[in-house]
Formats: C-alpha cells, sequence, structure tokens
C-alpha cells in the first residue's frame, strides 16, 4: 500500500489496523537530544482516547504509546522512533453482518475495488482508529515545536449547527468535551445532550467542526510553489478520515469580499513587522507570514449510523442495511487533537527544511563546528 507516509525530513510512516494487534507509527528526521519519554506522549492520546464521554464510542482502549526505539536515557537518538499502541477491545465479531456488504459513507466500495480484498472489521486501515497513530507521532512533534516556542491548540468549534465558544484550556474528561473554560457551559452542555438524546432516538449522526491556532511561527516557513505550507497543511487534514471542508484564514469567505477589505495591512510593533488584521490566516504566497496561524476543518458526520440505508453487497444484490455497534456520534470531540498532530507534523518538517534556505544559515551552523 502506498501512501502511508508523511513528510520530507520529518518523516512520519504509519501501520496497523482497527482490528489488528496494534497500531503504530515510525518518526524520521526527529533531532537528537529532545527530551521524550512515553508519559510526555501520555497527555495527547488521552485527549483522543475512546470511551471517556457521551460524544464518543463506548469502546475502551488504553491507547499507551510504547516507545520501542529511537530513545535513550530520556532523549531521542536521531534514529527511527517506532511508536506502537496495542488494541486491547477490539470486538471483530460484531463486524461480521458487514463481511458482504458495503456501508454508505465509507471506503468499502472503493478499498475493495482499488484492491481486491478488504477488512470488514472496523474498516481496517480505512478506520479512524488510524488516526492514534498520529496523534503519537504528532505528540513528538509538538515536543518540538514547543522548545521553539510555538503553540498548537486545536478546539471543537461546532457540533453541527451549535456553536461552542473556545475556553482557556481543552477538557478531554468533561461530558461534552468541549473547552472547559466556555462562557455559558451548562447552556451549552443541554443543548448537547438534548442533541445527542435526538441523535440515539432516530438513530443517526451529526458533523462537526474544529478550529486550529498556532502561535510563535516565524516568518517565511513553506514553499513558494508546490510545497506551500498551505497545501501542505490541507494535505494534511484533508487526509484525515472524515474532513469534507478546510478555512485558512478567511477562507471560503474570501471570494465574497473585496481586495481592499482581505488584504492585511502591515505596521510596526516593538521593532517588528506586524498584521493590522488576519484575513490570510497566518499565509501569505505558501509563507508563513509570522501572524497567528488559524484553521478550521470541517467533519463529516460519522457515517456508521443505526437509521436504516439502502446499500449493495459484493454480489451486486440491493440490500437494506442498519449499522450497530460502537461508534461516535459525532466526531468533532476526539479529532481536535488528531489536527493539531497532523499541523504540528507539517510545521516540525517546515521547519527543519526551512533551516537550508539561505546559505548564511548553512555557514553559521557549520562554523561553529569547523572553527577548532
Amino acid at each position: 500500500m502506498a501512501g502511508s507516509g508523511f513528510g520530507t525530513i520529518f518523516r512520519v510512516t504509519t501501520f496497523g489496523e482497527s482490528h489488528g494487534a496494534a497500531l503504530g507509527a515510525i518518526v524520521e528526521g526527529c533531532p537528537a537530544g529532545l527530551p521524550l519519554s512515553e508519559a510526555d506522549i501520555t497527555p495527547f492520546m488521552a485527549r483522543r482516547r475512546p470511551g471517556q464521554n457521551a460524544l464518543s464510542t463506548p469502546r475502551k482502549e488504553a491507547d499507551e504509546a510504547q516507545i520501542l526505539s529511537g530513545v535513550f536515557e530520556g532523549k531521542t537518538t536521531g534514529t527511527p522512533i517506532c511508536l506502537l499502541i496495542r488494541n486491547t477491545n477490539a470486538r471483530s465479531a460484531d463486524y461480521e453482518h458487514l463481511r458482504d456488504v458495503y456501508r454508505p459513507g465509507h471506503a468499502d466500495f472503493g478499498f475493495s475495488e482499488k484492491y481486491g480484498i478488504r477488512d470488514h472489521r472496523g474498516g481496517g486501515r480505512s478506520s479512524g482508529r488510524e488516526t492514534a497513530a498520529r496523534v503519537a507521532a504528532g505528540a513528538v512533534a509538538q515536543i518540538l515545536l514547543r522548545k521553539l516556542g510555538i503553540r498548537c491548540e486545536a478546539w471543537l468549534s461546532a457540533i453541527g449547527d451549535l456553536p461552542i465558544a473556545r475556553g482557556a484550556e481543552i477538557s478531554a474528561g468533561s461530558p461534552s468535551a468541549c473547552p472547559s473554560a466556555a462562557p455559558a457551559m451548562a447552556d451549552v452542555s443541554d443543548s448537547i445532550n438534548r442533541l445527542l438524546q435526538r441523535l440515539r432516538e432516530t438513530g443517526d449522526s451529526v458533523g462537526s467542526t474544529v478550529t486550529l491556532s498556532v502561535t510563535g511561527l516565524p516568518a517565511g516557513l513553506g514553499e513558494p510553489v508546490f510545497d506551500k505550507l498551505d497545501a501542505n497543511l490541507a494535505k494534511a487534514m484533508f487526509s484525515i478520515g472524515a474532513v469534507k471542508g478546510l478555512d485558512i484564514g478567511d477562507g471560503h469567505r474570501a471570494a465574497l469580499s473585496y481586495g481592499s477589505e482581505n488584504n492585511d495591512a502591515f505596521r510596526m510593533e516593538d521593532g517588528r513587522v506586524v498584521k493590522a488584521s488576519n484575513h490570510s490566516g497566518g499565509i501569505l504566497g505558501g509563507l508563513s507570514d509570522g501572524g497567528e496561524l488559524r484553521l478550521t476543518v470541517y467533519f463529516k458526520p460519522t457515517p456508521s449510523i443505526s437509521r436504516p440505508q439502502m446499500t449493495v453487497t459484493k454480489d451486486g444484490a440491493e440490500t437494506e442495511l442498519s449499522i450497530h455497534g460502537r461508534h461516535d456520534p459525532v466526531i468533532g470531540p476526539r479529532a481536535a487533537v488528531v489536527v493539531e498532530a497532523m499541523a504540528a507534523l507539517v510545521l516540525a518538517d517546515a521547519l527543519l527544511v526551512g533551516m537550508s534556505s539561505r546559505l548564511s544559515d548553512v555557514e553559521s551552523f557549520y562554523r561553529a563546528r569547523l572553527t577548532p
């Protein structure tokens, strides 16, 4: 299978299936000397872990990332880092009735047509569970970014048409996995609970929106042609299953505006070039512009629903299907940390690639090592 790797210097390859023995990731290109332990990765994995609240699948997985290589005495060695996440609560028998049926909204049909075989147990590589490996790898990238004063934070900003305000912290243990300090949280929780009750009664699911903010980025990350920073971020986001739309800055709203409205004026502040607004979302001409990087990511509803749907079998017979099992009624709450992870992977890679952009940077790096 092609396409399981991502990145140029800071490169990640994921492996494993939803109902296999384990999932995992190989992280290459991480600089030596970065403090890293399994405990450092745990908080990121906890935010994605299933079975924590009413907005996630009841499947219980510890989602503990084990470091098998690339770390010695608490620091990275510069060699490939292998991260392993064992599956401990797969119930493959729950999917036996789906062996010969294509699930509406899933990749079943396309996967079968491409490979001539598919893993019906939760979708195999196409399962949302594959993102556990991305979160583990993204945690390494996040830790690297934080050493440089760069912060990535993503949060659930809407469930369906219900907006959710950004809070001071993201609390994965709250009933809705929403920002814990959001204003009028009780009212939002009541609205979410009513929506969940309606979904249970109708056997349906609902879409969601995740917003990402990155601060502390220097200007000039990315490339001006094919490897534009926004192009690589878009590829990263659309590689997440269920993502159907993306806005960077004003996004699609820019098509409805005038240049005089959309342009961000430059000004000086404390001896630095800054922008008076941020319609660009932190990217101009494929390069970071020194402002806040702002993305809005749109997730479709979970396709596994118990409401009857029409489909066909692999033999071409039309049939009606109701999917029962352990599924998230809404994807966004657990997907926020996946958005963070993918953004961190792109940015860590861009930082390392960007180190060779100027001869003066290369000279200063090697002169320090060549001077007696």
